[in-house]
């Protein structure tokens, strides 16, 4: 893009988004769809982070200047006049404006050159990559580093060409492997669900190469967990058999983990004794588990992961009138049990106890659990949440003459809408 050239409307939310999250603390996901609805004067008086971002990359100093108005009795004149003070302000910022310096620096930066030797310090900044991405996708989820994640495991994928001594080539593949694995379940946390498959084929061939049945079972987990997710569950089913060839050689830990997606593809094709006798066997392994044996990506698979992942399993028979107290008591185990940098995980949990309380028990509780699973839901950027909510609407919907219902579910429409 040249000097003078206008943003477009997903670049405008990328800096807005930016700008929230470099001087509020907060991640918000406002996108091109968004902005296009505030060009059209569909939404007339945005979040405050909304527009704390758009006044300070706009270069305004009201709300007034970019046509935001509080009042809902507007006319259709105030409706033209909002829609065309937001595209003079928005067109009018350029590149030149903004980032054409920074731009043209950057467009001077040569690429990363892949070293010709790989030794221990590379496989170990590998690792730490990895660990460090894990990390902020637990905790925000992958939306806003996506694209950085993906650029390193290009490099690191590179490094694989290096020459490397043959006593440090199967940890540098498990590093890669373990970086591409991290990559992969960032894209299916997005609905990057192509790029994901890619990137777990790709972990999971440096996992076998590098001979880590640790990671190979992980990586196989976590595509299992995508298929079920995508309405595959028979896949889901035939990939967590593959990864529990020779489970002798995994942790208690590791086969808890196995055991629970196992249960959560048989609870969707509705074989609910095999699903019910999955979670037993899940928490008899889980009861033997030893974190001091466990590679250190285990760390995440603690009381409130296992409770989650199972109470996330039965809660499809839950909802069909089996084992819901079992169900509400493992969903409400991982909520108050997941401690701050499992946020997401933290959310996918309260969302679906808020749903099967709306299905299952007392819809006044229910919107309780659904508004601080909004709340929750806000601050991670991550699409299979907001399915989650959009299912929690559904089941609702059923309850709809009461008021607090109603109201719940027009926040959810709203946090839709910012989504969508």
């Amino acid at each position: 893009m040249t000097p003078g050239e206008s943003l477009s409307r997903s670049e405008l939310a990328e800096q807005v988004n930016a700008w929230v999250h470099a001087h509020r603390n907060r991640v918000v996901e406002l996108d091109g769809n968004y902005v296009g609805k505030l060009e059209r004067g569909l939404i007339r008086w945005p979040q405050l982070d909304y527009r704390e971002g758009l006044r300070a990359v706009l270069g305004v100093r009201a709300d007034r200047e970019l046509g935001f108005r509080r009042s809902r009795s507007a006319t259709a004149n105030l409706d033209h006049v909002n829609r065309s003070e937001f595209l003079r302000a928005a067109l009018g910022v350029t590149v030149g404006g903004l980032i054409a310096p920074l731009a043209q620096s950057l467009q001077a930066l040569q690429p990363m050159s892949i070293p010709s030797v790989v030794g221990q310090a590379e496989i170990d900044k590998v690792r730490m990559v990895a660990r460090l991405f894990g990390t902020w996708d637990h905790t925000y989820g992958g939306g806003l580093v996506r694209e950085a994640v993906t650029a390193q495991l290009r490099y690191s994928a590179g490094l694989l060409n290096a020459r490397c001594p043959e006593r440090l080539r199967g940890e540098l593949f498990g590093a890669v492997g373990l970086l591409g694995h991290t990559s992969g379940f960032m894209a299916f946390d997005a609905h990057a669900h192509d790029d994901a498959r890619r990137m777990f084929e790709f972990a999971l061939s440096c996992a076998e190469e590098a001979t880590d049945w640790h990671l190979r079972a992980k990586v196989l987990s976590s595509m299992a967990r995508q298929e079920t997710w995508c309405g595959n569950p028979d896949k889901g089913l035939t990939l967590v058999e593959l990864a529990m060839v020779r489970a002798d050689r995994l942790t208690p830990t590791e086969r808890a983990m196995l055991l629970s997606a196992r249960a959560r593809a048989l609870a969707k094709l509705t074989r609910v004794s095999e699903a019910a006798t999955t979670v037993g066997m899940a928490d008899d392994q889980f009861a033997n588990a030893a974190p001091a044996n466990d590679p250190a990506w285990m760390a995440y698979y603690d009381d409130a992961q296992h409770a989650g992942d199972t109470g996330h399993a039965l809660f499809d028979l839950a909802t069909h009138g089996r084992f819901a107290s079992e169900a509400t008591d493992r969903l409400h185990t991982a909520v108050i049990g997941h401690t701050a940098p499992y946020v997401r995980s933290r959310a996918f949990s309260r969302i679906k106890l808020a749903s099967l309380t709306m299905c299952t028990g007392d819809p006044a509780e229910a919107v309780r659990i659904g508004e601080r699973a909004l709340v929750e839901a806000g601050a991670i950027t991550s699409r299979r949440a907001v399915d989650d909510l959009r299912e929690l609407r559904g089941f609702a919907a059923r309850h709809h003459r009461v008021a607090e219902v109603a109201e719940l579910r027009r926040a959810i429409d709203h946090r839709l809408a910012i989504t969508s």
